[in-house]
């Protein structure tokens, strides 16, 4: 039976190539001279500093246009509370999503199951299991789900007869 799973996985690698593009431009650029703004990669995490709000809302456009430099869409980015550090500088921490949550592989499951289209979805830890007896179910399902209002960027990957 053809099968296909569903799931949003995000290149750790990539962020880090678009996280030294950002740096060093931000040293080139007139805006940032004398600034002690700097970006780094926690595991999945992303820790913002910036001096101010200003300059923090240019890092997030820079990232923003890192990130799609990349490849990468940036609703896989999920910013945190702004936090102010010593002075007026200000922190931000932003997590880098990996997976579907629970809730969210729920909802999918229930809207593909109220579409009448002839496949069966499993929940395999973070990835979805679509499973049907003709490819062409699958098709639709990958266009009904294309077609949900989802922020996080999915995938479709292991196609297989």
């Amino acid at each position: 039976m053809p099968t296909f799973d569903i799931e949003s996985k995000t290149d750790l690698a990539e962020i880090d190539n678009a996280l030294n593009n950002m740096m060093r431009e931000m040293t080139t650029r007139y805006d940032f001279k004398g600034s002690n703004c700097s970006i780094e990669r926690q595991d999945e995490k992303l820790v913002i500093l910036a001096d101010d709000d200003l300059k923090l809302r240019q890092m997030h456009e820079l990232l923003q246009g890192h990130l799609s430099r990349r490849k990468i869409d940036a609703g896989v980015l999920d910013y945190g509370e702004v936090e102010s550090a010593a002075g007026q500088s200000v922190r931000q921490n932003v997590q880098v999503q990996q997976g579907i949550e629970r809730e969210l592989a729920k909802r999918i499951v229930k809207d593909i199951k109220s579409s009448k289209l002839k496949v069966q979805v499993a929940v395999q830890g973070d990835t979805l299991r679509v499973t049907g007896k003709k490819r062409d179910d699958l098709q639709a399902t990958m266009s009904l789900v294309k077609g949900l209002d989802i922020d996080l960027p999915l995938q479709f990957v292991n196609m297989r007869d």
